[in-house]
C-alpha cells in the first residue's frame, strides 16, 4: 500500500470518529452535515491541543525538577514527621545533617538523633505544635550515626490533612557555627566581665554620645549606686574646667578611632575632687562600624597629692611654705623678661631679721621657727597676688614686687610705701604660744624688727644675679644706719661695698 492512499485510509478513518464513538455509546450514527469540511476543522484544533498539551507536560516536568532539586538541595534540612514521630520524607540536606542515607532514615524515630539531656525538651516542643497551629521553634543537640554532634534549630508546623492523624513538617537548620561564636562571644564576654568587675579601674562602656551603658562596680567608690548610672550623662561630673576638653578628646575618638589618653578631674556632690587618668578606645561591629567607646580610668588623686608635695618641697620652704631660693630664681627672671616687654620697672626687697638670734638662743627653735611663720604672713600680707614673697634662708626674706610706672621716680614711690607697710608690720609684738612635749603650753612676747633694702630693675640692664647682690647691698647699709630702717640701692653704696 502507498503512503498516499495510507494516509488517505487514515483521514478517513479520523473522519469517522464521532460517528462511530456515537454507535459505540449505543446512539444511532447522526451522518455530519458537511462531510468534507469537519474533519478539516476538527484536525486543526486536535494538533493545537496536542501541542499545548505536550508544552503544559514539559513545563510540568520542568517544574517538578526544579521542585526537587530545591527540596532535594535546600541549605535547610525538610522532614515528614507522621503522628508517631517517625520520618516519612527526608530531603539530601536533612539526610546528610543525620549522617545517614535517606532510604536508612526513613520509619525511624527523629528522637533517636537527639541528645539525651534534650530529649524531652523535644517531648515538650512538639506537644507545643500540636496545641498551635503557629509554627514553633526551639533549638536541639544532635547526634550523627558516626557519634558526632551537632546544634540545629527546629521549625515545627502541624499538617492536618484528610486524615484522622496529624503530621509534622520540620525543617532543620544547622547552627553549630552560630553557637560557637555565641559560645566564644559569651566566654569573652565572661572574660571581660571577670575583669571588670575584679579590677581596681574604672571602666565604662559608653554610646556614641557619650551616655553611659555600663559601669564596673568600682565606680560605686565615687558615685554610689552604679544601677542609677545607666543611660545619663559621662560628662556632667567632670570638672567644668576639664569638660570641653573631654568632649574634644572623646568625639576625636569616634571620628578617628585611634584610642586617646587624657586626664581630668571628678567633680563629686560634695565638693571633693578626683583626678582620673583615662584611656579611651572606639570598638567597632563586623562591618567597621562604630558602636561603642570603651572607657578604662585609673583615680590618681594620690600620686597627685604626692606630686603636688613633691613639687612644694623642690620649690617652697617646708617651714613658712613660701618660694624658695629656686622658684624665686625663677620667678625674677620672668619678671625681668615682663618687665622688657611692657616697658615697666619692677623691684626687688631683701629683708632681714634684726633681734631674731637672742629668741632662738633663749626659748629655742621652736619659738624662732612660729616667728619665722608669722613673719611669711605678715609680709604676705602687705603685698599684691601678682608679688611674690621668698625665704631665702635663716632669717632672711626677699619680696619681688613686679609692674610697677613707666617712671622711676614713681616705681620708687611705689616700691617705698610696700616696703614701710612691711617695715612696720614686722616691728608689731609677736606673741608665740608654744607646747613642748611633757610641759604645759607657754606664750612668749618678742620684739623684732628688720632692715629692707630696695633695689629697682628695667629690662636685663643687669643680670638676676646682680639684681639680688644689689638688693642685699642696700639691705646691710640698711642695718649700717642702725636697723629697723629702709635703703634703696644706687652706685655710692655699691662703690663703698666693693
Amino acid at each position: 500500500m502507498s503512503r498516499k492512499s495510507s494516509n488517505q485510509d487514515s483521514s478517513r478513518g479520523k473522519a469517522t470518529v464521532k460517528h462511530a464513538r456515537s454507535k459505540v455509546a449505543g446512539k444511532p450514527a447522526i451522518p455530519p452535515k458537511d462531510v468534507q469540511k469537519e474533519p478539516q476543522v476538527s484536525q486543526a484544533e486536535l494538533e493545537k491541543q496536542i501541542v499545548e498539551l505536550l508544552r503544559s507536560n514539559k513545563a510540568l516536568e520542568e517544574s517538578l525538577g526544579q521542585y526537587i532539586d530545591f527540596y532535594d538541595y535546600a541549605p535547610v534540612g525538610y522532614l515528614t514527621l507522621d503522628d508517631k514521630g517517625k520520618i516519612s520524607k527526608i530531603n539530601l540536606t536533612g539526610a546528610a545533617l543525620l549522617g545517614l542515607e535517606r532510604d536508612k532514615l526513613l520509619k525511624q524515630r527523629f528522637v533517636n538523633f537527639v541528645m539525651p539531656e534534650d530529649k524531652n525538651r523535644l517531648k515538650s516542643h512538639f506537644q507545643a505544635v500540636l496545641e498551635h497551629d503557629e509554627r514553633q521553634s526551639c533549638e536541639l543537640i544532635f547526634n550523627r550515626d558516626d557519634g558526632s554532634e551537632f546544634y540545629a534549630q527546629l521549625d515545627c508546623l502541624k499538617i492536618i490533612n484528610n486524615r484522622e492523624a496529624p503530621e509534622f513538617r520540620v525543617v532543620l537548620t544547622d547552627i553549630t557555627e552560630r553557637k560557637r561564636k555565641d559560645e566564644s562571644l559569651r566566654e569573652k564576654e565572661e572574660f571581660f566581665r571577670m575583669i571588670a568587675e575584679n579590677t581596681e579601674d574604672f571602666i565604662a562602656v559608653l554610646d556614641l554620645s557619650g551616655r553611659r551603658l555600663y559601669n564596673n562596680p568600682t565606680y560605686a567608690r565615687i558615685f554610689g549606686d552604679i544601677k542609677r548610672m545607666k543611660g545619663t550623662d559621662s560628662f556632667a561630673e567632670i570638672h567644668p574646667d576639664d569638660r570641653e576638653h573631654v568632649k574634644r578628646v572623646f568625639r576625636e575618638i569616634v571620628h578617628t578611632g585611634i584610642g586617646l589618653r587624657t586626664d581630668f578631674r571628678f567633680l563629686l556632690p560634695d565638693g571633693s575632687i578626683r583626678h582620673m587618668e583615662s584611656r579611651g578606645g572606639l570598638i567597632k561591629d563586623s562591618l567597621g562600624k562604630a558602636s561603642y567607646v570603651v572607657v578604662v580610668s585609673r583615680d590618681i588623686t594620690e600620686r597627685k597629692i604626692a606630686e603636688e608635695k613633691i613639687q612644694n618641697l623642690a620649690f617652697h620652704d617646708a617651714l613658712t611654705g613660701l618660694p624658695n631660693r629656686r622658684l624665686l630664681s625663677d620667678r625674677l627672671i620672668q619678671t625681668m623678661a615682663a618687665s622688657k616687654r611692657g616697658g615697666h620697672f619692677a623691684a626687688l626687697m631683701f629683708i632681714d631679721l634684726d633681734n631674731f638670734k637672742p629668741l632662738n638662743d633663749e626659748h629655742g627653735h621652736a619659738a624662732g621657727d612660729l616667728l619665722l611663720q608669722e613673719v611669711a604672713s605678715r609680709i604676705t600680707g602687705c603685698v599684691r597676688e601678682v608679688d611674690t614673697v621668698s625665704r631665702f634662708g635663716g632669717d632672711e626674706f626677699v619680696v619681688l614686687l613686679s609692674e610697677l610706672d613707666e617712671d622711676h621716680a614713681k616705681s620708687a614711690l611705689e616700691a617705698g610705701i610696700v616696703a614701710e607697710k612691711i617695715r612696720v608690720a614686722l616691728s608689731e609684738p609677736y606673741v608665740l604660744s608654744m607646747r613642748q612635749q611633757g610641759r604645759i603650753e607657754t606664750t612668749v612676747t618678742h620684739r623684732c624688727t628688720s632692715s629692707i633694702g630696695v633695689v629697682l630693675f628695667i629690662d636685663h640692664e643687669i643680670s638676676a644675679d646682680d639684681v639680688l647682690r644689689r638688693a642685699d647691698l642696700a639691705m646691710y647699709r640698711a642695718k649700717d644706719s642702725g636697723r629697723n630702717a629702709i635703703r634703696f640701692f644706687d652706685s655710692d653704696v655699691q662703690i663703698r661695698a666693693g
